[in-house]
């Protein structure tokens, strides 16, 4: 149940994720023929002169776009994206960023735009605010006054706040810079042309790319993909999980019922017929496991788009507030992802009950002693998950880093009757004088492999949550080094 719940809500966090942020994208920057950004951080606002007056370009659109923590009066505190543009060059481009000035009485708000310190909110920056008639900038230079509200804009996504241009590179004390320039290009401009002689303009910044203009989305989900992706696959493994501890309940179970099993087997029951007993019990617990771990899952992914946003609190779509992006298709994939991980972790102790020795087992006799199992196998799974993990990636996915962790897992998991046994070989004669102690220890050490399951599950399920805390850890560390 948990596997399935945890690898759907991945699922739909993403999924919701990626759409409310292409649609934001989308929104805020309107539809231009091509986008100059910087590779990081501005660049000077000579290029945008120095850009306009190409005979190619129809109409050129500068932005200083920053993202920023906004504070109301009363304290509270939000994600907020400041966009400074032009008014007059905006309309033809973005007309969802064009202000809608708010009328007060005696106040004359036709250059409302143009007036320092004034904002105008979009519906999701509205909500954020509330009552507030004015709004405070961590990110402001020193002595700027608070951000008054002075009207609307119809852009739809995050939280969203434009102002005139010149306004906002003084609030942000960013004077000459700029983040972006939008570019709609004249009828039969050879697009290509036009964009391979672009560098080769005298003091052409280095820092400058020219973009399409969905390459902003592109780039979200590209920054985002390995964060995205080791989610997906360690909910996968949660999967794996899932059924291996399917395995160790069954296994348990027919370990303990073995008699039971026995004397059908001696009343007509056949070894083939018990294998399907089996398996029809895991195949049960898989079938109502996935149902409510979808449930879970759904719960889930809605819980944590709501409190933490789509990445989970990595601060990689900034600002987006998804909403829950249902898909079907997913929720019958992921359901059929467990039941097929139930029944795969039902095979073996099916297969255990098949080959009951009947006579010895209704004696008390068991399947006889387990013989001793060298540990070479564990060993030879383990070395090749260390080799695998220092391999490179494939198209930027750390596709054997993956099969490493599967390695890893089951050569951990394959180890442990060796690891019992060496234990408790060295503390049987420290306890061979406290009755309860030693019971227990040889019991133990003489069944390895039914203390190995009990102990098994503990394991993958604990190796789980590191490897997920670490991922995440270290990721977000890498990311904020790399910005």
């Amino acid at each position: 149940m948990l596997g399935v719940a945890l690898a759907f809500s991945v699922h739909l966090i993403n999924a919701s994720a990626l759409d409310e942020f292409q649609g934001a994208v989308r929104s805020v920057n309107g539809q231009p023929d091509l986008e100059l950004r910087a590779v990081q951080g501005g660049f000077d606002e000579q290029v945008y002169a120095q850009v306009a007056r190409l005979p190619q370009v129809r109409l050129a659109s500068p932005v200083l776009e920053v993202q920023a923590i906004a504070r109301t009066p009363d304290g509270r505190r939000f994600g907020l994206r400041v966009v400074g543009i032009d008014a007059l060059v905006v309309p033809g481009i973005a007309p969802s960023l064009m202000p809608v000035p708010t009328q007060g009485p005696d106040e004359d708000t036709r250059f409302a735009m143009l007036s320092p310190g004034r904002a105008f909110l979009n519906p999701a920056a509205q909500q954020a605010a509330g009552t507030s008639s004015t709004l405070q900038l961590d990110s402001a230079a020193p002595g700027q006054p608070p951000l008054r509200i002075a009207g609307t804009v119809a852009a739809g996504g995050s939280a969203l706040a434009v102002m005139d241009i010149g306004a906002a590179q003084d609030l942000l004390g960013r004077g000459g810079e700029l983040t972006r320039i939008d570019l709609r290009l004249a009828p039969g401009t050879d697009r290509a042309a036009f964009v391979a002689a672009l560098p080769r303009l005298p003091g052409w910044p280095a820092n400058v790319r020219v973009a399409e203009p969905g390459d902003a989305a592109e780039r979200a989900s590209n920054l985002s993909r390995a964060y995205r992706v080791n989610l997906t696959v360690l909910a996968l493994v949660a999967l794996f999980t899932g059924a291996f501890l399917v395995f160790s309940v069954l296994a348990l179970s027919v370990t303990k019922r073995a008699q039971q099993f026995a004397l059908l087997g001696v009343l007509g029951l056949t070894p083939r017929q018990r294998l399907r007993l089996v398996l029809a019990e895991s195949l049960l617990l898989g079938a109502v496991g996935s149902v409510a771990g979808l449930l879970l899952g759904g719960t889930l992914a809605w819980a944590a788009l709501r409190l933490l946003g789509g990445d989970l609190g990595g601060g990689y779509f900034a600002g987006v507030s998804p909403r829950l992006q249902w898909s079907t298709p997913a929720a019958l994939l992921y359901g059929a992802l467990g039941l097929a991980a139930a029944g795969v972790g039902g095979w073996w102790p099916a297969r255990a009950a098949q080959r009951l020795p009947e006579a010895q087992t209704l004696k008390g006799l068991g399947a006889g002693s387990a013989t001793a199992r060298r540990p070479w196998i564990a060993l030879v799974l383990i070395a090749g998950g260390a080799v695998l993990a220092g391999a490179p990636a494939v198209f930027g996915i750390p596709l054997a880093a993956y099969v490493s962790v599967g390695l890893l897992l089951v050569g951990g998991i394959a180890g442990l009757p060796w690891l019992i046994e060496a234990v408790y070989d060295r503390l049987a004669p420290r306890l061979r004088q406290r009755l309860l102690p030693m019971l227990a220890i040889e019991r133990a050490r003489r069944m390895r492999g039914t203390a190995a399951v009990a102990v098994s599950g503990v394991v993958a399920s604990l190796a789980l949550s590191v490897a997920l805390t670490v991922m995440v850890a270290s990721f977000r560390d890498s990311v904020t080094q790399w910005l």
